[in-house]
């Protein structure tokens, strides 16, 4: 069955939301043993995030941390001329603050929400303590933060080097990697934005892979048809990235949540 993508409008807004979402949604949060889950669950707070929301801007303090349950962040490093590109993204196998926990109170990069969705949100200073008492919490952070080390550097190379098209399929890959569901909701604007590319680039690549059978492109919609080769059409960045991820992380959270 192919994955569909659309395209959609933006919108700036955070707030709670009614669905129940188990933490073990979370890959991270499902790895915690149960005394640290008793210790974090009342101060979880689910909340809905819109497509377009900015979780944190660049430079600016951050005051909570979120798991992502079935949506998608973008960590985005802008320029002074408003240029853009992403550095990373982050699904339900992380978390969304990572710099607190490095010692920093802010970082470079603004958090923007790719797909919309849920996630469970904590304060900083709760999540920040239970770091720097040890044990599990902190071993997954540090693990989670070398793969998220190897993603940001992979997506670097990745756009320096390679073909507006192989840069699509990488995104296409992770971005679907990162959902529950099949379908995400993004601007056509906001893909060239996290490429750091032209839009009419978007929209070229999209028509070769349309063409090559991989995909079906139509009036902002795609469907991914044949996976397989859309990972055969990417680069060795999607690859390397997502071996890094299995060999630090997979047997702690796919053990718990299998």
């Amino acid at each position: 069955m192919g994955a569909s993508i659309h395209f959609g409008s933006s919108d700036n807004e955070c707030f709670p939301g009614p669905l129940p979402h188990a933490p073990g949604q979370n890959h991270l949060l499902a790895a915690l043993p149960q005394e640290c889950h008793d210790r974090l669950s009342p101060d979880l707070q689910r909340v809905r995030l819109k497509l377009g929301s900015v979780l944190h801007e660049s430079g600016e303090q951050l005051r909570h941390i979120y798991f992502p349950i079935d949506s998608i962040v973008s960590l985005l490093c802008e320029l002074d001329d408003g240029a853009s590109g992403e550095i990373a993204v982050v699904g339900n196998e992380g978390l969304v603050g990572i710099a607190l926990f490095m010692g920093g109170k802010s970082t470079l990069s603004r958090a923007v929400v790719q797909s919309a969705g849920f996630a469970l949100r904590i304060r900083a200073d709760i999540l920040v303590r239970e770091f720097e008492n040890g044990g599990a919490l902190q071993e997954l952070v540090l693990l989670y933060t070398q793969a998220l080390i190897t993603q940001m550097a992979q997506t670097a190379m990745c756009n320096r080097y390679h073909a507006v098209e192989q840069q699509l399929c990488r995104w296409l890959l992770l971005s679907l990697d990162r959902l529950t569901s099949s379908e995400l909701t993004m601007t056509q604007e906001l893909i060239a934005n996290n490429l750091g590319v032209r839009r009419e680039g978007v929209t070229e690549a999209a028509g070769r892979l349309q063409a090559a059978g991989l995909i079906h492109y139509c009036r902002g919609k795609i469907i991914v048809l044949d996976r397989p080769k859309l990972e055969q059409r990417a680069c060795e960045c999607y690859a390397v990235v997502e071996k890094e991820f299995d060999r630090l992380l997979s047997k702690r959270t796919h053990s718990t949540t299998t």
